[in-house]
Parts: C-alpha cells; sequence; structure tokens
C-alpha cells in the first residue's frame, strides 16, 4: 500500500532533474499557500496595511531577496483584493500565482480569475522599484485589467500605467515608469525598437527590463511570437506592374491556364497559361533572366487572386486591406504579408498600395520576451506546448486544477459527408438549442463563414448576433449577453480570449434558469490545426463548475480533412453516410486528435527552425546595440576602439582617432543605423533562397550562418570606411548646435508594423518567391525530379549533421565572429530567484 506513493514521488523527483516540461508536484507550493493564508490582517487598520506595504518596499530595495518577501507580500495583496475589490483569492489562485513567481507558466482553466492572479507577482516584484510589464492581448483589456486591479497595487504603495495604441512619448514614458505597467506586448516591443533608435538615451521611454508577466501566454509567446515587429521609414517605391499582374490574373482560367495545388498553398502557371501570359505582356519567355520581375508580380497576382479570400484570410475596411488573426478571428492590426503579397492584395481590390518602407530595425516577440531577465505566463491551453516552453524561454509547465470541478459535457464530434449537410445539421441543432431557451455559442473559422451562418439561422427565424473582425469594437458587449436565455451568439475565436461569459447575463438574474437549461452550449464549426485553440472554444461553457456542453459538426471538406487528407482516411476505413449526411467512423475523434498532434508537431519543427535563423541576426543585433549605446550623444566617453573591427577598418581609424570623440559618435551612429537596415534587407534576401543549397548537399542553417557572418563583419568594416569618406564635413558636424543630428533617423516620423507568415509557405511558394525567379524555377524542377530520394538524402544529411558534431563539438553562438563586447543575457531561468 505504502510502494505507491513511494514510486510516484521517486518519479518526480526523476522528472525535476531531467528538466521535465511539466511540473505535477506542487508540494512546496501548498507549503507556502498555508503561510499565506496564515497571516491574518482583517483586524488591522488601512494605515496599517499602508505602512506594512513601506516596510516591504524598503526591505525589497535594500536587497532582501523575492523569496523572503514573497508570504508578506502575497498576504497583504490578498488583503487588500478583499477589502478594495471584494475579491478573496481562492486556493488554486494563490498556487497559481506562487508559480509565476517562481518563472512558470501556469495553466489555469477559463473563469479562474487570471487577472487577479497577475498582481500577487506584479507586486512581488514590483516592490523592488525596478518596475514590471503585464501583457494582454489587447488594448481593451490592458486597460480593463490595470483599472480594476489600481486599487490593490494602491494599498501597497505601487502605481499602475498603461500603454495604448497611439499614445504619445511622454504619455508613455510616464506609463512606463509606473511600477506595474500594462500593455500588449506588440506596443511595448515597438517601443523597444523606437529606443533603440533615439539619439539621447534620456529620450527613451522604456526603463531597462526587470519582469513581465504574459497573459494568454501561449498566444503571446508561441502563436505571435515568430511574427517580426518592424519599424519602417523612408517610403521603398512600390511594383509599378502589381495592377497590369492583377488585371491579367483575372482573366486566366482556373483549371485550364493555372492550377491550385490541393493542400491550397500553391498555384501554378500551366504551358497554355504561360503562352496567355506572355502574349499579354508582349515580353517574350517569362523565364528569361530578363523577364525576373515580371514572372514574379504575375506569381504573386495568381496566388493573391486564387488562394487569398476576401472575408477570410483578409477584410477590406474603407481603403486598407486588413489581415485576420487565424488564431483570435481578430483583424491584426498593423500586420502586412511580405514578399510582395501585401501590394498583389491590394492590386487585386483595386487599392492604392500602402507603403512598407525600408526597415529601419526589427525584432520577433520570441526574442523581445527573451530580453527579460524574470518572465512568466499563464493561459488555460499550457501543456500541449509544454515543451516549447522549455525549449525556447526555459519555463516548466504548472498545470492546476479548477477551484470547482468541470462538470462540461464535451460531446463526440459530429462529422459529415458535405459542407453542406454539415450546416443543414448545425442549423437544426441551434434551432433547437434556441427552442429550448438555452443560450448558445457558435464559434466559426472566418468572418465569411460567420455571416453565412447568420443568414440562414434568419431565414430560419432564429435571431443572432454576430461577432467577428467587422464588429470588434463591440466584442466585451455581444460577450457580456451571450450567457442570456435564449442567445444566439455566431464568433470566430474572438470570444476565446480574455473574455467570460455569464450565466443569465451580465448581471446573471437569470442564472438558475440558464443552470435548469443545461448552461452554455458551445458549438464548433471546425476542428482548427492546434487543439488549443478548439480547447479556448470549449472552455467557454462550464467555467467555475457551471454546466455546459461542447460539439465540433465538421465535413470531410472542411480544409483540415482536405490539406491533410483525413477524408481519404476516414473513406479508406469504409465510412458510409446516413440520409442525412451523417459518417460514423469508430475511433473517428481518436483519428482527429492524432493528427492534430502531428499537425503541432510539424508547426514545431517550423518554428524551431525559424528561431535558429533568427537567433542569428538576434546575436548581431545585440552587439551592434552595444555598439550604438556607446555613440548616444548623452552616453559617457567610452574608447571607441574596441568596437572597430580587426584588418582593413586599421588603416581608416587614424582620420577618426585625431576628431572629437563625440562628433566621431554621431557620424559613426548615423552610417551604424543605415547599414543595418541594408543588412537587414541582405538577410532577408540570403535566408529567401538559402534553402536551394540544400540540393548541392549544404546544410542550409550552417550555410546562412556563415553567410550572415561575413556579411556582419563586411558590414562593420563599411561603417568605418563610410565614416572616413565623410571626414571632410566632420569640422562642420563638429561646430554644429549640441545634441542635432541631421542625418539621423527620428523615430517620430517612422510606422511600424507586423510581418505576417508567408500564407504560401510550402517548398514551390518559396520558390517563387525567391527574386531570383528563374533559377527558382530550374531548381523546382530539379527538385520535382529528386522527390522519390528525398527522405534518404534527408536521413544522410542528419548522420553527416550528427558526425560533424561528434568531431567538433558545440558550436558557440553563431553570426559574431569578431571580438566584442558579449551579447548582453536574456537572464532566463526555470526559477526565477
Amino acid at each position: 500500500m505504502n510502494e505507491i506513493p513511494l514510486i510516484r514521488r521517486l518519479r518526480r523527483r526523476i522528472e525535476r532533474w531531467r528538466g521535465h516540461p511539466v511540473v505535477t508536484d506542487l508540494g512546496h507550493l501548498d507549503k507556502l499557500r498555508s503561510q499565506i493564508e496564515a497571516i491574518q490582517l482583517k483586524d488591522e487598520t488601512n494605515e496599517h496595511l499602508r505602512q506594512r506595504g513601506r516596510t516591504l518596499r524598503r526591505r525589497a530595495r535594500a536587497g532582501a531577496s523575492p523569496e523572503a518577501l514573497r508570504v508578506p507580500v502575497f498576504a497583504l495583496a490578498a488583503e487588500a483584493a478583499r477589502r478594495r475589490l471584494g475579491l478573496s483569492p481562492h486556493p488554486v489562485q494563490m498556487l497559481a500565482a506562487l508559480a509565476l513567481s517562481e518563472g512558470c507558466i501556469a495553466e489555469i482553466a477559463t473563469g479562474e480569475g487570471k487577472t487577479l492572479i497577475a498582481v500577487f507577482p506584479a507586486c512581488l516584484n514590483a516592490i523592488t522599484g525596478r518596475g514590471v510589464h503585464v501583457f494582454t492581448a489587447n488594448d481593451y483589456l490592458a486597460r480593463r485589467d490595470a483599472a480594476w486591479m489600481a486599487p490593490v497595487y494602491d494599498v501597497l504603495g505601487l502605481t499602475v500605467g498603461t500603454v495604448q495604441e497611439g499614445m504619445d512619448p511622454q504619455a508613455r514614458k510616464r506609463a512606463y515608469a509606473a511600477d506595474v505597467t500594462y500593455a500588449t506586448a506588440k506596443e511595448a516591443g515597438f517601443d523597444y525598437l523606437r529606443d533603440r533608435l533615439r539619439t539621447h538615451a534620456a529620450e527613451r521611454v522604456q526603463r531597462p527590463f526587470a519582469a513581465v508577466i504574459v497573459d494568454e501566454a501561449d498566444f503571446i509567446m508561441i502563436d505571435e511570437a515568430r511574427a517580426p515587429l518592424v519599424i519602417a521609414g523612408t517610403a521603398l517605391p512600390s511594383a509599378p506592374d502589381s495592377r497590369r499582374m492583377a488585371e491579367l490574373a483575372r482573366t486566366l482560367v482556373p483549371g485550364r491556364e493555372y492550377l491550385v495545388d490541393r493542400d491550397g498553398r500553391n498555384v501554378h502557371l500551366t504551358d497554355r497559361g504561360l503562352d496567355r501570359a506572355e502574349k499579354r505582356l508582349a515580353c517574350g519567355p517569362l523565364h528569361d533572366p530578363g523577364n525576373q520581375q515580371l514572372f514574379s508580380g504575375l506569381n504573386l497576382a495568381l496566388h493573391a487572386q486564387a488562394l487569398l479570400r476576401r472575408d477570410v484570410d483578409y477584410l477590406v475596411r474603407g481603403d486598407r486591406v486588413e489581415l485576420v488573426d487565424e488564431f483570435t478571428g481578430r483583424v491584426a492590426e498593423g500586420r502586412r504579408w511580405p514578399d510582395g503579397i501585401q501590394a498583389a492584395v491590394e492590386a487585386k481590390e483595386d487599392l492604392e498600395p500602402r507603403e512598407e518602407g525600408r526597415i529601419l530595425a526589427s525584432i520577433t516577440l520570441q526574442h523581445f520576451l527573451r530580453l527579460y531577465p524574470r518572465i512568466c505566463g499563464m493561459t488555460a491551453t499550457a501543456v500541449s506546448a509544454a515543451e516549447e516552453f522549455k525549449e525556447v524561454y526555459g519555463l516548466p509547465c504548472v498545470p492546476l486544477s479548477p477551484h470547482r470541478p468541470s462538470i462540461r459535457r464535451d460531446l463526440p464530434d459530429r462529422v459529415f459527408a458535405t459542407r453542406e449537410c454539415k450546416w443543414n445539421a448545425l442549423v437544426a441543432e441551434i434551432g433547437r438549442l434556441h427552442r429550448e431557451r438555452r443560450p448558445v455559442l457558435v464559434g466559426t473559422r472566418s468572418v465569411e463563414e460567420s455571416e453565412t451562418l447568420a443568414g440562414k439561422l434568419n431565414r430560419c427565424g432564429v435571431t443572432c448576433r454576430v461577432l467577428n473582425a467587422r464588429n470588434h469594437e463591440a466584442e466585451a458587449a455581444v460577450v457580456a449577453h451571450a450567457g442570456e436565455a435564449g442567445a444566439v451568439t455566431i464568433s470566430t475565436n474572438m470570444a476565446g480570449r480574455g473574455t467570460d461569459i455569464r450565466l443569465g447575463g451580465p448581471d446573471e438574474k437569470d442564472r438558475q434558469k440558464v443552470i435548469r437549461l443545461g448552461g452554455l452550449a458551445v458549438l464548433g464549426t471546425n476542428r482548427h490545426e492546434s487543439r488549443r485553440i478548439d480547447l479556448q472554444l470549449a472552455g467557454r461553457a462550464g467555467r467555475q463548475g457551471d454546466p455546459g456542453s461542447s460539439c465540433f459538426f465538421l465535413s470531410l471538406e472542411d480544409d483540415l480533412f482536405l490539406r491533410y487528407g483525413l477524408g481519404d482516411a476516414f473513406k479508406t476505413a469504409g465510412s458510409t453516410a446516413d440520409a442525412m449526411g451523417s459518417i460514423s467512423v469508430p475511433a473517428m475523434h481518436k483519428e482527429i486528435t492524432r493528427a492534430q498532434r502531428a499537425i503541432e508537431a510539424q508547426n514545431f519543427t517550423v518554428r524551431q527552425t525559424l528561431f535558429q535563423y533568427s537567433r542569428v541576426v538576434e546575436a548581431q543585433r545585440l552587439w551592434l546595440d552595444t555598439w550604438r549605446e556607446s555613440l548616444l550623444d548623452d552616453a559617457p566617453d567610452a574608447p571607441l576602439r574596441e568596437f572597430f573591427p580587426p584588418g582593413p577598418a586599421e588603416a581608416v581609424r587614424a582620420p577618426l582617432a585625431a576628431s572629437p570623440q563625440r562628433t566621431v559618435a554621431r557620424i559613426l551612429r548615423t552610417h551604424l543605423d543605415h547599414a543595418w537596415s541594408d543588412h537587414l534587407a541582405h538577410i532577408a534576401d540570403i535566408r529567401e533562397g538559402i534553402h536551394l543549397v540544400s540540393l548541392a548537399g549544404r546544410l542550409p542553417l550552417e550555410e546562412f550562418t556563415r553567410r550572415a557572418a561575413d556579411a556582419f563583419e563586411l558590414m562593420r568594416t563599411r561603417i568605418v570606411q563610410a565614416a572616413v569618406a565623410d571626414a571632410a564635413s566632420l569640422e562642420t558636424a563638429a561646430t554644429g548646435r549640441e545634441g542635432t543630428d541631421p542625418t539621423g533617423i527620428d523615430p517620430s516620423s517612422t510606422w511600424t508594423y507586423t510581418v505576417g507568415d508567408n500564407p504560401f509557405s510550402g517548398l514551390g511558394t518559396s520558390l517563387h518567391a525567391s527574386r531570383n525567379i528563374g533559377y527558382a524555377v530550374g531548381s523546382l524542377q530539379l527538385v520535382l525530379t529528386l522527390a522519390p530520394f528525398l527522405p534518404l538524402i534527408a536521413l544522410a544529411r542528419t548522420v553527416r549533421k550528427i558526425l560533424k558534431k561528434g568531431r567538433q563539438g558545440t558550436p558557440g553562438e553563431p553570426g559574431i565572429t569578431a571580438p566584442g563586447p558579449p551579447a548582453r543575457s536574456s537572464g532566463r531561468s526555470c526559477r526565477n530567484g
């Protein structure tokens, strides 16, 4: 009888020793929770509580460790929440807060009160005076949470700030100067990039980073993490033929003049289509090197015409094309497709192309978050991404049981032969639930789908509210009424993040009536590639022990089935449809889940690969940022010599050494900024076609690292050479007005955007996207010829890589080969103590 607990403890010890990504032993956290609950403050006056807060701040700023202060800080914050908000943290909330204080990702069920949970680790980090950032999924939640939780922080003597899109620099600086700052990760990332372009350190709006707490951690740290944040300026000319190519693409006949791949990610011109295009363009063979730009533009126009769908992949609002985020269903504010795709879609919609601009600075959210010495996060769906949290951020996941056990019924998927059969069954089910007066939330994949379903329901006499990217401003109001008796709400994935649906409506007046009816019924119209999105949708029902149910309606014509061949698998299994088109296959749900796991593993591998590429450039950026820091106008004088590259640059140092150091710093800073912008463009060109080196038996990542390092060394030499070329103007610059930089970059004249994933990420499309179109087409034909042998080639490359690692050992940080100051450490750790 005593053997089972002994084995359990042994297994947990082994997991901790191996660094398992999921922590299941919460014994030490439970002991801390008991200590916190043992501190009774309910009889103390408000002034006594404030005095406790002042004492804790003094101890923290005198050097006391977070571990020594955690119990009294948490006890004080809990009492403040009771008095000022009327909220008493329950044991699960306290365990989650303690997990966050140890630098973990806490998996907490929907409705468990993550907004309050974040307050405890925020207070613990903020009392040091170094500040803490709390990242939310959108501006509305940042504004709401900051205002809601401010009274708790006030009891501890802490200030609260909020960063919102459109704020001026002075307002941003005040918000970041607060002890606790609520913002979106994107706004904070853009401010970081703007600060890197300033000429005076005093102009920066952010303080040095200390700690960050990430709400909806899987969305921000994984789904959005690889999207580069971009600061751009100096508008570039748009492609002159984009409208002409869009008109040509509209006239081409699908199936005859171009073919679309089954997975819907690539499109090819047929011989007939090529002949027609060459005649219309009067350009001769499109494969000729002189027609590279035309061929690339036509391919982009054809992809935009055939594969990117209005009201699914993007919206047109006013004179702008706005991308729709597939994970949230919201408009992805300020996001653009790369590689000319955005301009092609704008031409397709007969809109004026928007300026992309010259990229001045860029960083992915993944690398931005790694700059924080202390990081933690929380979400309702973390464990399925635990391995990625551990590998990329060094953070383990801590799953926590809900405060009240979930009684939600997750019904088996209902699968149909065709989309039409699925829609008919879905409308019938919604009608049945509506007649029972049970509230219904339907999660759809796209704006188009939500509006199509709403139309069908209206024709059947079912009144519904629609929440999608067209009316995202009404999200809070729509969600507030989604739990009312008889309410039918059609939504994209927008209702899946940061919101609670209260049974009986916002005032819960009909709560008991809705509970007797069975609670909220959640219906999904698709399974997504990521299980986390499905779980987020299902999690809208059954919050905090409420009744509820979830069920997904699928068809063999859904994108997931078509793209990954699941429909063929079920047909092979001998599935047959009944008179209503319904299909029943044993273990169907298990097979769909298995397919989702495989897709998630594939996407994880893609993110791992992209991370390896981006870390090369990030190491270079950090090194260059250290150099630029010493060149600021208000930086203390420091020897510039240590940053100069060796070799040819030795001969050009003398002219600079003879000039005033601050003048030299300004000249070097100006050339550094412009050279880095050119370097980013050059790196993008290298990365675009680097996969082609595998055809010659070389490893793309190794080749990319070598080329990036060579380009970086050349850039550093050119910076110094360009500064020497300006020697004639050094005297003028030295006598100019102090603090001016006429050739520098003014962050206020730049604009920001994020770069979305290339939606055509297959091998063929990546070749088409290459600027060397003629070579790309020939290479594609070669790849297709070698296709049967690619698995053997991949195996050989893997063996070669293993043998090479065995000979060389583990390489250092790639991309920096010249001596210089070390890159700044992110300071991340599993236990941030």
